[in-house]
């Protein structure tokens, strides 16, 4: 289930990562920025519940989120850098961790570290990945959520390849995710054109 947010901020945010002159820190802010407007797309179905408060003119009842327990879990490397713009939003959400790398020769994903929060079953769940390329990568943190007893899933991408959002779709019919673009292609070597690059690299300084 694709969802292509459409909002000239995050537009602008977006097509300021493409620029190959932008430095460590302003890729890192503006990563921290664009998942946090993602992210108002990505809850806009959480539920409310009433609750009475004391305001300055008395007490009134009004609506607070209902307390639905979340979790953040980053791809690494690259959604690491994608953690606090969701922080900023959701403070007391739990941290998880999955690592996975592409095979180079296969463009498959190969896990190597996963560490998921306790009680997924009785969570939503965020995974955060600036690139939706082949598909291999979110698939395989998919299955990794749902074998945890997760519900609930949902992913925040920066962009997307028709490729992998055809597998995605394909395969996870169920699982929102949300995307600041849909790109042309991938290359040869199951990178997204334009794409950003490599994440990875831009988000934590490696050249």
């Amino acid at each position: 289930m694709i969802h292509l947010v459409d909002h000239p901020v995050i537009e602008h945010k977006l097509n300021m990562l493409r620029r190959i002159n932008l430095s460590t820190k302003e890729f890192r802010e503006n990563s921290e920025e664009l998942t946090s407007l993602l992210l108002y797309e990505a809850t806009k179905d959480l539920p409310l519940e009433e609750r009475e408060i004391k305001t300055w003119l008395g007490t009134y009842k009004f609506k607070f989120l209902s307390g639905k327990k979340m979790a953040i879990i980053p791809i690494l490397r690259a959604g690491a850098g994608m953690v606090q713009g969701v922080l900023q939003i959701i403070p007391n959400a739990k941290v998880g961790f999955i690592g996975l790398y592409r095979d180079h020769k296969t463009l498959q994903a190969v896990k190597y570290y996963s560490k998921l929060p306790n009680k997924m079953e009785q969570r939503v769940a965020f995974l955060l990945d600036p690139m939706l390329a082949t598909g291999n990568t979110l698939g395989t943190a998919i299955e990794i959520v749902k074998e945890s007893g997760c519900k609930d899933i949902r992913a925040l991408c920066f962009v997307g390849a028709p490729e992998g959002i055809k597998k995605i779709e394909s395969k996870y019919p169920k699982v929102p995710v949300f995307l600041a673009a849909i790109d042309k292609r991938l290359n040869d070597i199951g990178y997204i054109v334009p794409g950003l690059g490599d994440a990875g690299d831009r988000m934590f300084g490696v050249k």
